[in-house]
């Protein structure tokens, strides 16, 4: 019938909603338990009526449970909610170029323990990786005295391009990977389910869980953080509604491969004058060469503080092309809230608000104020909880999440 949407789509859309309905009150309960319902709907802008209900879903899957405190204040009195710290653990995993670190990590998003090892990856000492991690989940449940059952998966985060639904590190420069069913052969050893995703896309969603509702008006459509980093690389990741926004191919945000300069310098992806060749860590140093020998982004910044105008003119310059950078994602995408980080901005202290002042320069007129810009908040241990955050989400999501 003309107008009207068709049964399939209808529910999809309302398995949409339902989904992101209880992730957001999810998220609402984990960022400011003990809380009420009514401040959920407040929090949120969702009726009284959905709160009610996705709170009684997540007290069957054994998530959130209500407290013997009352809320206080005027008028009528709420019980309050918290989390069910006792239900469930996830672990969280990064693998780097030749360090892996793995932590366990409760409801909350806390760490309650990790560890890391030094370990050259590729894809011949794949089996010795898997090994490590599976020996350091073990050490580290029997330390804190947690059983298997309570572990609901595994998440990772690795630098590459990933099919986060097959579980496939598509390629991987770093550590020299290629077609590799990483989740399917660590699920195997550590018999929890496991799931992968790049880097920056989970450190980006670990970040976005820590302010979302802080920084977000309920009545915003669209919650949307976007998390820039610049160090050995240059990308970006973007967090909508707290879901990953991937694209077609689970490759979106690799700013660093759009081009500014089609005569520029040559790129390791083959092509002339990606904005990677001008601010990553290795342009720098390459700029830097050409008048001192220069071993490391930290030997530079020494320089700048010392008064070399050559030294300055490259940080300088950086500056500019991050300040363009977040222009444009800005301008491309709206976001709520920036997130900077990387070896350029985490390094030298002065960096952040270099970046900042710069970017006055670059932003129009229409989008200034439309957007507040953090640093990263987890600092190094965010790909470890944003790993752990993904299994979460991927469980609440499809409701597997059961009472122990």
């Amino acid at each position: 019938m003309e107008g009207k949407m068709p049964v399939f789509l209808e529910k999809h859309d309302q398995e949409l909603m339902r989904k992101k309905n209880r992730m957001l009150v999810f998220n609402s309960i984990q960022q400011h338990h003990p809380i009420s319902r009514t401040d959920i709907a407040r929090l949120s802008g969702m009726s009284a009526a959905t709160v009610g209900r996705v709170v009684a879903d997540l007290i069957e899957l054994g998530l959130v449970k209500e407290t013997d405190q009352i809320s206080g204040g005027v008028g009528r009195k709420a019980t309050m909610l918290e989390l069910n710290l006792e239900s469930i653990m996830t672990v969280g995993i990064e693998v780097d170029r030749n360090l892996t670190k793995v932590a366990l990590v409760d409801l909350s998003g806390r760490i309650i323990v990790e560890n890391q090892q030094l370990i050259d990856q590729n894809e011949k000492q794949l089996d010795n990786l898997i090994d490590a991690i599976v020996r350091l989940v073990a050490e580290m449940a029997a330390e804190q005295g947690i059983p298997h059952s309570k572990f609901i998966g595994a998440g990772v985060g690795l630098p590459g391009i990933i099919d986060s639904e097959q579980g496939v590190v598509v390629f991987s420069a770093q550590l020299g990977w290629r077609n590799v069913p990483f989740a399917e052969r660590l699920e195997a050893r550590l018999n929890m389910p496991v799931v992968l995703d790049n880097d920056l896309k989970v450190k980006a969603l670990g970040e976005s869980s820590f302010r979302s509702l802080d920084v977000i008006p309920a009545e915003t459509v669209e919650n949307i953080t976007a998390l820039v980093s610049i160090g050995s690389g240059l990308g970006a990741a973007l967090i909508m509604n707290q879901k990953i926004y991937r694209g077609s191919r689970n490759i979106a945000g690799e700013i660093g491969h759009s081009i500014i300069d089609p005569n520029g310098k040559l790129c390791e992806c083959g092509k002339r004058g990606c904005l990677q060749t001008y601010i990553t860590d290795l342009a720098l140093l390459q700029e830097a060469n050409q008048i001192r020998e220069v071993s490391s982004l930290q030997e530079l910044f020494r320089y700048m503080e010392q008064g070399e105008p050559w030294a300055k003119s490259i940080i300088d310059r950086a500056c500019s092309y991050i300040a363009i950078t977040i222009n444009n994602v800005v301008c491309t995408y709206n976001p709520n809230s920036i997130i900077l980080t990387g070896k350029f901005i985490e390094e030298h202290p002065g960096m952040f608000e270099a970046v900042n002042l710069k970017l006055q320069e670059f932003i129009g007129e229409h989008f200034s104020g439309s957007f507040e810009m953090f640093r990263s908040k987890l600092g190094e241990r965010s790909v470890m909880i944003g790993a752990a955050k993904l299994v979460l989400q991927q469980q609440i999501d499809y409701g597997l999440v059961h009472k122990s």
